[in-house]
């Protein structure tokens, strides 16, 4: 049976960089596929090839063993291939039900005219829905929903378009466990109509669950490709690596001493948001927050940020109150969020890594990169930019190039140094390894380690439980915006967390 997509021998160059060099990649229809390797490794690259973003210099793309010439991703769809991306990108004025049949609208025929059927598409909406399960209204506003909804969305879109090769680009990166249950039984159900899923994901565990071939990339290079019933853990992290990893998170070597900050009774204005919620945050200490989609971790932290309003609640900062009323002045109280969304609220994309990575300092110290009223410290931005760049082992050709070229793990890594910058007293990291490979996400731990190890405080909210489990000295688990418990790292368990993360109940197990 010839493969449902066959990639020859692909390469890709950008401006200082080999991003793909003699990769080639076979598909087999009614099979997951999953495609693996470090941030910058080329995954993402080759599947913006396959889907007609980026033209390879050379090499040849079959699809059902037929030679295509793929220049735009209008190509791609019109010979069968649909693509999930990594950075989601919803039309955020626009409904749901526009958003999932953008390009694709079902139309009727009234004198001669083509209009769009406006009942079909709605009727269409709720059966697709319904259909994978996916709990959303058609008229709610793509700019209303939380990550993992629109996450959940373009998983939508991607199977209105009936396509027979499917590309996830980390598909589960904002999802609970039980959204990614809910995917990996439409994954399930599209291979069993003989659709192909391309699936690249640094998760392991699942890639081991629901993959039947794994392909492996380094440095722009194909590894090898193995059945997944031959594989562990161990062995796909030293093909991915190249070496051996004996330890997923860094040892701990501090203990948190006296509380530095309180949060007294938080309720936001939104009245279908976070109430009542008060927690203690000590110096030296790394406090997970943990809980399902609409459990308002993210408003809770953007609130305490200054990026949403509150109605009632104090913030007491090492005994005293403060009132971040805005980003700038949470900065300048000393604390740095890195959000959720980095497309969305992140990066900017059409600047360099410098104008990124300086972003919020300059912002909030305006004077700290100035020689005088006229003129840049150009060497001080060169050399802040440089620090965290070598730091966090950032590939990049140099400093000037544009954010937007780097690979999604390289983005993350400048924005964490961004923050970094700002010499924080507490860092809120809103998944802050969402879409990042096992190698990044070990230095991006020793970071939180370090900084934790200072007397420095850290937040993070994070949806995957080995993480909550293996970096925090406490977790604090939401659930319907609600603080339902707190659980020292002594205690914590996955049946623990889940269970306060699905009922706000009164007494602690």
């Amino acid at each position: 049976m010839d493969a449902a997509l066959c990639m020859n021998e692909i390469t890709k160059t950008f401006p200082g960089v080999r991003a793909l060099d003699n990769v080639s990649l076979r598909v087999r229809p009614g099979s997951v596929h999953a495609l693996m390797g470090e941030n910058g490794a080329g995954k993402s690259t080759l599947m913006k090839c396959a889907y007609g973003l980026y033209e390879p210099d050379s090499g040849e793309i079959l699809i059902n063993g037929r030679q295509a010439r793929l220049s735009c991703a209008k190509d791609a769809i019109g010979q069968g291939i649909s693509m999930i991306h990594q950075e989601m990108h919803p039309v955020r004025t626009r409904n749901v039900m526009e958003n999932l049949w953008m390009g694709n609208l079902p139309c009727k025929t009234i004198a001669g005219l083509r209009i769009v059927d406006s009942k079909k598409r709605y009727e269409q909406t709720v059966k697709l829905l319904a259909e994978l399960e996916i709990n959303l209204d058609p008229a709610e506003m793509a700019g209303n929903l939380s990550v993992a909804y629109i996450q959940l969305l373009e998983i939508a879109r991607a199977v209105s378009l009936n396509s027979k090769i499917i590309i996830m680009d980390e598909p589960t990166s904002s999802l609970t466990e039980s959204e990614t249950v809910l995917l990996f039984k439409i994954i399930r159900k599209l291979t069993a109509q003989g659709a192909a899923i391309i699936y690249i994901s640094h998760k392991i565990d699942e890639i081991l669950e629901i993959a039947d071939e794994v392909s492996i990339m380094r440095d722009g290079t194909l590894v090898g490709c193995w059945p997944a019933e031959e594989l562990t853990a161990d062995l796909i992290i030293k093909r991915m690596v190249g070496r051996e990893m004996t330890n997923r998170f860094p040892e701990r070597k501090r203990a948190p001493t006296d509380v530095y900050l309180e949060v007294r009774h938080l309720t936001s204005v939104a009245e279908q948001s976070f109430k009542d919620v008060s927690f203690t945050l000590r110096r030296g200490e790394i406090l997970g927050v943990g809980g399902l989609v609409g459990a308002q971790r993210t408003e809770l932290m953007e609130s305490i940020f200054g990026l949403r309003s509150l109605a009632s609640g104090e913030i007491i900062l090492n005994g005293r109150p403060i009132r971040n009323t805005t980003p700038i002045a949470a900065i300048r109280n000393g604390f740095a969020l890195l959000t959720e969304d980095r497309r969305a609220t992140g990066i900017i994309a059409m600047l360099s890594i410098i104008e990124n990575m300086l972003a919020a300092n300059g912002t909030a110290h305006p004077r700290q990169y100035m020689k005088n009223v006229i003129f840049l410290d150009k060497m001080k931005r060169r050399a802040d930019t440089e620090k965290y760049v070598s730091a966090l082992s950032i590939k990049t050709p140099s400093i000037k190039q544009q954010i937007q070229f780097l690979s999604g793990g390289n983005q993350q890594k400048v924005l964490l140094g961004r923050w970094l910058l700002t010499v924080p007293d507490i860092l809120i990291l809103d998944e802050p390894t969402r879409g990042i490979d096992v190698g990044a996400k070990y230095e991006i731990y020793t970071f939180m380690e370090s900084i934790a190890a200072e007397g420095k405080c850290v937040i993070m909210i994070s949806s995957e439980m080995p993480e909550l489990l293996g970096m925090s000295d406490r977790i604090m688990v939401m659930c319907e915006g609600r603080m339902s418990g707190i659980l020292d790292r002594t205690e914590a368990t996955e049946e623990k967390i889940m269970y306060y993360a699905s009922s706000y109940q009164g007494e602690r197990l």
